[in-house]
């Protein structure tokens, strides 16, 4: 039966096969486009996917350092916070400082302005029992303090410097040699100071020379002197050399002053 050839049947079948054989390859090729597009997209995909984890993993690096830094900052202001309560304090203990100080000093006031009220009367009777020399300036001084003491704005501080310097510019008065011209009994005489020890005058063209008595409370006139005064004068002008001067020396006496 082979010898006559292939049979209908079987044919038909190669037939078929040799049909198919070219949709099979068609397919092929289409499955296999499908894939590498599959693929693609799947890489695509995972490039995505590889971006965003980057980008989690940055912002996740970001928030660390942003938390790093926001500890270190809260150390900071607790740091500054700390200095601020110690600074606080001290200033507190300084005010409370100053307060008590501001009830001491009203304090001392209180006790101080009776005291420097004496201090002044005391002055003013010092310069009139004293030997009158300079006593328009002296007494004016005494005058001048005073009329401060009321003063409101004239700080107890200063008030009591001031009549302090006073008393320092009589207590130098005994230590120096001074000469100066004025008035006496209307006549222009130039007197020469010799600490306090004595106090003497002379007229200009030198025929009187005279000294204050102490206990008599007056002037005395005694020319004996004259030489001594005119070399006392020239030395209290620093015209001439400090030398021996011959003048009169009354002795200390005793007296209360009521």
């Amino acid at each position: 039966m082979s010898q006559h050839g292939p049979r209908p049947g079987f044919q038909r079948v190669l037939l078929v096969a040799a049909l198919a054989l070219p949709l099979s390859a068609a397919h092929a090729g289409t499955s296999l486009s499908g894939i590498v597009a599959a693929s693609d997209q799947w890489l695509v995909a995972q490039v995505d996917s590889q971006k965003r984890v980057d980008k989690l993993a940055d912002e996740k690096q970001g928030m660390a350092d942003d938390y790093r830094n926001t500890l270190r900052e809260s150390d900071s202001l607790k740091l500054y916070i700390e200095q601020l309560r110690n600074q606080l304090k001290s200033q507190q203990d300084e005010m409370e400082s100053i307060r008590g100080e501001q009830r001491s000093i009203a304090q001392t006031n209180v006790e101080i302005l009776p005291l420097m009220q004496d201090m002044l009367q005391t002055l003013g009777q010092f310069v009139e029992l004293d030997v009158p020399f300079l006593l328009d300036e002296r007494r004016d001084r005494v005058r001048k303090l005073n009329d401060m003491m009321p003063r409101a704005d004239v700080t107890v501080s200063e008030k009591f410097r001031r009549i302090i310097e006073a008393y320092q510019v009589e207590i130098d008065y005994g230590r120096t040699i001074e000469s100066y011209t004025a008035s006496l009994n209307g006549k222009d005489v130039t007197f020469l100071r010799v600490g306090r020890v004595a106090l003497l005058y002379q007229t200009p063209d030198g025929k009187e020379t005279g000294y204050w008595d102490r206990d008599k409370k007056n002037w005395v006139v005694d020319d004996s002197y004259g030489d001594g005064v005119r070399e006392g004068i020239k030395v209290a002008k620093k015209q001439t050399s400090p030398d021996l001067l011959i003048v009169p020396i009354q002795a200390a006496t005793q007296t209360a002053a009521k």
